[in-house]
């Protein structure tokens, strides 16, 4: 059951020493919780701070050392180009010998580019995209569809998602009409 407390009524006399007694109890009490909030909140204060400065070194360190592996295993490729250039200055090195060195060498490369992502962009007889293609000339041709590909210039390279280079292309057009 619930009782009705009258706001009016006056409290039974009390033992005031025993109430000054129980309210600076209360007071120690309340000054103790805020102390140990207060060492709290300077804790959490420093672990944040800590935290901050944790998150700073790592991303120093990684901008520093973020290429490590990628240029690591570009190594490969430049100690196999080193080769084709020792090779080639040797009396008994024939054109065909280091041309198959060089094709190696570009294998080892394109390898290299599709470990860490990046694909090639060929669009020989595609469909023109200018997302992906930059044309440098319009020819006639009946050979080849209007507004496809008819001829790559240099190669482009996208990087997952995202472009790195268009690939620079000759467009086909339809032939003029003959004149009469």
């Amino acid at each position: 059951m619930t009782e009705n407390i009258d706001p009016n009524a006056t409290a039974p006399a009390a033992d005031p020493a025993a109430e000054i007694a129980a309210l600076q109890a209360r007071l120690i009490e309340a000054e103790q919780q805020v102390s140990a909030l207060r060492d709290q909140n300077l804790r959490t204060v420093a672990e944040m701070d800590n935290v901050r400065k944790r998150a700073e070194r790592e991303i120093a360190t990684g901008l520093k050392y973020g290429a490590d592996r990628v240029l690591g295993d570009l190594l490969a490729v430049i100690d196999s180009l080193e080769l084709g250039l020792k090779a080639a200055t040797a009396p008994e090195a024939s054109a065909k010998s280091i041309g198959e060195g060089l094709g190696l060498t570009h294998k080892q490369l394109l390898s290299f580019f599709e470990k860490h992502g990046v694909k090639v962009v060929d669009p020989a007889g595609q469909p023109f995209n200018p997302e992906l293609h930059e044309a440098v000339s319009a020819i006639e041709s009946a050979d080849v569809a209007p507004n496809h590909v008819v001829a790559v210039m240099q190669k482009g390279y996208r990087l997952h998602e995202r472009l790195l280079r268009p690939a620079m292309v000759m467009v086909a057009r339809a032939p003029a009409a003959a004149a009469s």
